[in-house]
């Protein structure tokens, strides 16, 4: 009873820790060449006493645009996908084979009339034959858009002026939670006038979008069926 119940223990463990290959997943952690090199160091510059061009909190002048850790920049996802691939294979083989096993005589005379006789009446012998054909093909299309807008925070600015951006969103509409978040990497001067940059211009970006709720608990398998489906070998 006890080698039973540890069994059953183990079974529920593997399972709660078994991940089935068709979920998919995006971790939102920086690529490592951000952790690896250094931030900027901040030059404080002196500010001359009077000038409209102050470097105080709010200067009478002063760019829009984010250029501080924690400066917050509006990013357009705009992401259109399409694919579209065909395939077409045939395959044909043939392949004949005859074996002669018939009665042989050496020598003429009245035996090996007889032999030859025999053989052309009884078709004593081994034939083989085989015919191999594949015909395959395929097609595949697929349009995906996705378009929003998300407030980011740069987290870090890099040696070389780059900054790295973090951002989310959760929206609940409905009983239905909305998820949205973004992370990458952006040129200062890629930010438009507007303090805004548009998705493409992100370099690494990683974007993530889900839904919570019933909707996505009815449409997503349960977990022992996953579980199945990760160690059935059929």
């Amino acid at each position: 009873m006890r080698i039973i119940t540890c069994s059953l223990v183990t079974v529920l463990f593997l399972a709660g820790c078994s991940t089935h290959p068709a979920d998919a997943n995006i971790s939102m952690k920086p690529p490592v060449y951000v952790d690896e090199m250094p931030s900027r160091v901040n030059q404080n510059v002196s500010s001359n006493a009077g000038s409209l061009f102050g470097q105080g909190d709010n200067p009478l002048f002063s760019d829009l645009k984010a250029m501080h850790v924690n400066d917050v920049v509006t990013v357009t996802i705009t992401e259109k996908t399409a694919q579209s691939s065909s395939g077409k294979k045939s395959l044909t083989k043939d392949n004949a084979d005859s074996l002669g096993a018939g009665i042989t005589t050496a020598g003429g005379g009245i035996a090996g009339n007889v032999a030859r006789q025999l053989n052309q009446v009884g078709n004593i012998g081994f034939t083989a034959g085989s015919n191999n054909a594949f015909t395959g093909t395929g097609t595949n299309k697929r349009d995906e858009t996705f378009n929003t807008s998300i407030s980011a925070r740069i987290i870090k600015i890099l040696s070389n002026g780059n900054y790295f951006i973090e951002g989310s969103k959760e929206l609940l509409i409905n009983g239905e939670k909305q998820i949205i978040q973004i992370s990458g990497v952006i040129r200062p001067y890629d930010i438009d006038k507007t303090n805004t940059i548009d998705s493409k211009f992100i370099a690494d970006a990683k974007i993530l979008y889900k839904t919570e709720g019933d909707i996505d608990q009815t449409t997503t398998k349960p977990w022992g069926s996953k579980f199945m489906e990760s160690v059935w070998p059929f």
